[in-house]
C-alpha cells in the first residue's frame, strides 16, 4: 500500500546514471595521434602520403574491432567508452600497440559477456580479409638476401591460402615482400590471434569464462604456460608472456563474476564460440617476427 506523501516533507528522486557519454575530443585526438605515428612507420618513400598505404588499413582494422565490442556493449546496455587508440611512435615496425574500450560496470550475464568478447574480433578479422587479399596479391616475389640480416614474418595458414593463390608454391630461397597493406592485415591477424588466446580477461578470457564457469581459471594457467614455452622458440613472444605474466600477478588467474552466474550459452553461441576458434588457428603463428642469417 502506498502512502500518501505528506505536505512539506522532502521529495527525492534519484535519476538513474546515464551510460555511453563519450569525450568525444579525447579520443578524436588519439586517433589523430595514432594515424600520425603509423603513418610516418608505414612510409615507403619520403612522400608522407605513401604510408597511408598501411596507416588506413591497420586503423580500419583497429576500428572495425573496438567498435565491434562497442556495438555489442550498446545491444546490452554495458556503460563502455569509445576506442582508445594507442600511438607507438618509437615502434618501428607497427606504430601502434593498438586500440582498447573501456567497460565501465559488470556484466549482467553469460551471454552478454560473451558476445562482446567475440564481437570484437569477428569484426576485425572480416574487416582484414579484404586487405589481405589485395596486399598480398601486390607483394612482390624476390630471392632471400641473408647477408645483412633479414626480418622475416610468421605466416598464418590464411597468409598462406592468399599467397598460395597469387603465387602458387614458391621456388627455393624466394619470398614474399609484403605490400604495406598486407602488412596492416598481417598485423591485424596477429593482434586477433593474441587477443583470442584464453587467458584472463582478454577477449579470448572472456569467450572461455563465459564457457567454462570458474574452470576457465585453468585455461588462464595453461595458456600463460604455452607463452612461456613459446619464447624459447622465438623470442618475439617475450612482450606477450611479461604481459600475461604481469596480469596474473596483478589480477589473478578468476575473471570478474557476471551478476547471473547461472545463464549458459545457447547452441547458436556454442557455434560462434568454435568460429572463434577457427578464426583463432587461421591467425596464429608461432613464430611470429624473426630475424634470419646466413649459418
Amino acid at each position: 500500500m502506498d502512502l500518501p506523501e505528506q505536505p512539506g516533507e522532502p521529495h527525492f528522486y534519484f535519476e538513474p546514471p546515464k551510460r555511453f557519454q563519450h569525450r568525444y575530443w579525447v579520443h578524436i585526438a588519439w586517433f589523430l595521434a595514432t594515424l600520425a605515428s603509423t603513418t610516418w612507420v608505414g612510409r615507403t618513400t619520403p612522400d608522407w602520403t605513401s604510408g597511408l598505404w598501411y596507416a588506413l588499413p591497420i586503423l580500419i582494422i583497429l576500428t572495425a574491432h573496438e567498435f565491434g565490442h562497442y556495438i555489442a556493449c550498446r545491444i546490452h546496455q554495458v556503460d563502455a567508452t569509445l576506442p582508445y587508440y594507442i600511438p607507438a611512435p618509437f615502434l618501428a615496425l607497427t606504430g601502434t600497440l593498438g586500440a582498447v574500450i573501456k567497460i565501465r560496470e559488470p556484466f549482467p550475464n553469460k551471454r552478454a559477456l560473451f558476445d562482446i568478447g567475440v564481437a570484437g574480433p569477428i569484426a576485425g578479422f572480416v574487416m582484414l580479409i579484404p586487405f589481405l587479399w589485395w596486399g598480398v596479391a601486390h607483394s612482390e616475389m624476390v630471392v632471400i638476401d641473408r647477408s645483412g640480416g633479414t626480418l622475416w614474418l610468421g605466416e598464418p595458414l590464411l597468409f598462406k591460402f592468399f599467397s598460395r593463390l597469387s603465387f602458387g608454391v614458391l621456388p627455393p630461397n624466394t619470398d614474399i615482400t609484403i605490400h604495406p597493406t598486407g602488412f596492416a592485415a598481417w598485423f591485424g591477424m596477429l593482434a586477433t590471434a593474441l587477443n583470442l588466446m584464453p587467458f584472463g580477461q582478454l577477449d579470448g578470457g572472456h569467450i572461455a569464462y563465459a564457457a567454462f564457469g570458474k574452470k576457465a581459471r585453468y585455461i588462464s594457467m595453461a595458456t600463460l604456460a604455452i607463452a612461456l614455452l613459446l619464447t624459447v622458440w622465438s623470442f618475439s613472444w617475450i612482450s606477450m608472456a611479461i604481459m600475461m605474466a604481469a596480469m596474473a600477478f596483478f589480477l589473478g588467474f578468476g575473471h570478474p563474476h557476471v551478476i547471473d552466474e547461472h545463464e549458459p550459452l545457447d547452441a547458436k553461441r556454442t557455434l560462434v564460440a568454435i568460429l572463434a576458434l577457427v578464426i583463432f588457428v587461421i591467425c596464429f603463428t608461432p613464430v611470429p617476427i624473426e630475424v634470419l642469417f646466413d649459418r
